[in-house]
């Protein structure tokens, strides 16, 4: 077991809140809780733009007080410091590269510049504030070389490193410019954390090609370093979260959901608005649906929820635009004036709601191109009524899909495997439905998010 005593630093894009349970997504979960049992810093941006950036005081915010309390520390970032290392590497580079997208790569080698100089600013901040013993730990794509920074800054505490996203393979990866940088600098970590057995191994593999050899299952020797390459999937409070779909808030969602159906079977899609979710290609699997069954027709609906995100970027409002002409398309060849085929808004909806939604829909779309997890997936199977559940139809290609194999596996470019997934769901009998769901809940309950972190904490404390 790690050592409770030792205080933890987690690093990641964004900071907070602390709070547990249902009521936040994983991370937020798995930090606040992490931290409420150790005490320590959650170090971050501040979602603030000024003219000082990243030279700007360091705002701090204290919870709780003694060898437990928290701080929440934030910085700012100037504005060219965010369209570079944000808006341009991270996302207009990193993001696709580790998707598997290198057709969507649009490098600048200013941007890489930018990158660099946040995380060489943020851990040169941060470094003034670490202590002997303290291990920190470093969340996702935005700080692949903050290890880096650090130990030129002379630390030489235990640093871990988990990516959120998927990790490609070598011959993906190599196509980032001055990728053998790159790798060198996810060297000064000491454990690298993924999500998947499959991510973990494309990194072990990348290693190889470089030099490295295994020294065990989860460890490999490269360039001097002796590393923990590992997999540990994030997961939610499922207990919590099935308790949320059991509150008033979701059961009035629920209950809207059920009067607006009228006795029709709903499916269920929560996505931010991203190329890697595969939305276009999901909603052309439901069109296969009604025409490959035509039974379906007046019979189902499928609601798709899906907040933008990144919503400067082209590619983003594009796809949001095909969503708006294929739905028009499939609503009015298949729509009847009591039934609309596809419900499609871009409004989000508070946690509680999500929850009753999900219990009132009788399948689960989580269907993307490529995925770290999903936690989409794990929320709506933890949602479900016991007695009566839904059915989650899954990509292949999601992270989740290594742990869920009593969902239905499908391939999100198919929209005639799609269309079948959608269907055999919908026909599953209601034994059948309960089996899968106990299967996958009771692993959900025993792999959560508890689990994750004491994992995780417990190979970085080594």
């Amino acid at each position: 077991m790690p050592d409770a005593h030792r205080r933890l630093i987690v690093v990641s894009n964004r900071v907070g809140p602390l709070v547990s349970g249902g009521k936040a997504g994983g991370l937020a979960v798995a930090m606040a809780d992490a931290l409420q049992e150790r005490g320590g810093v959650w170090f971050g941006w501040s979602g603030d733009l000024s003219e000082s950036g990243t030279w700007s005081q360091i705002r701090t915010e204290v919870h709780g007080e003694g060898p437990t309390a928290i701080t929440l520390a934030t910085l700012d970032m100037t504005e060219e410091d965010h369209a570079q290392f944000y808006e341009g590497y991270a996302n207009r580079v990193l993001w696709p590269l580790m998707h598997y997208r290198t057709d969507l790569i649009d490098y600048e080698p200013r941007d890489e510049e930018g990158y660099r100089r946040v995380n060489q600013r943020f851990a040169t901040r941060l470094a003034a504030h670490v202590r002997p013993g303290d291990m920190i730990w470093v969340q996702d794509y935005h700080y692949l070389t903050f290890a880096q920074q650090l130990r030129m800054a002379e630390i030489n505490n235990r640093i871990g490193f988990f990516l959120h996203i998927p990790f490609p393979p070598p011959d993906v990866f190599n196509v980032l410019p001055r990728a053998d940088g790159m790798l060198r600098a996810l060297l000064a970590y000491d454990v690298l954390g993924f999500q998947t057995r499959r991510d973990a191994d494309n990194m072990i593999a990348l290693m190889e090609s470089e030099g490295g050899e295994r020294t065990g299952e989860d460890t490999i020797h490269v360039m001097g370093r002796d590393l923990t390459v590992k997999a540990f999937p994030i997961a939610i409070d499922a207990r919590s979260f099935a308790e949320l779909a059991a509150t008033e808030e979701a059961q009035i969602a629920q209950a809207r959901a059920e009067r607006l159906l009228n006795g029709r079977q709903q499916i269920i899609g929560v996505d931010r608005i991203d190329y890697s979710k595969g939305l276009p290609e999901r909603f052309m699997g439901f069109k296969k649906l009604l025409e490959d069954y035509p039974e379906n027709s007046g019979r189902v609906s499928f609601l798709q929820i899906a907040p933008p995100s990144r919503g400067t970027l082209d590619a983003y409002a594009r796809i949001r635009e095909e969503l708006e002409q294929i739905s028009g398309h499939v609503n009015g060849r298949f729509g009847d004036i009591d039934w609309v085929p596809i419900r499609f808004t871009t409004r989000g909806q508070p946690r509680s709601a999500l929850a009753g939604l999900y219990r009132a829909s009788r399948v689960g779309l989580v269907t993307p191109l490529r995925d770290g997890m999903n936690l989409v997936a794990k929320e709506y199977v933890a949602a479900q009524e016991p007695d009566d559940p839904g059915v989650l139809v899954l990509s292949q290609f999601a992270g989740a899909a290594e742990q869920m194999t009593e969902a239905l596996i499908v391939n999100p470019y198919s929209d005639g495997d799609i269309a079948e997934g959608i269907q055999t769901a919908l026909r599953m009998e209601k034994t059948e439905r309960i089996d899968r769901y106990q299967a996958l809940m009771e692993r959900l309950v025993t792999n959560d998010v508890n689990a994750w972190r004491h994992s995780y904490l417990t190979a970085l404390d080594r």
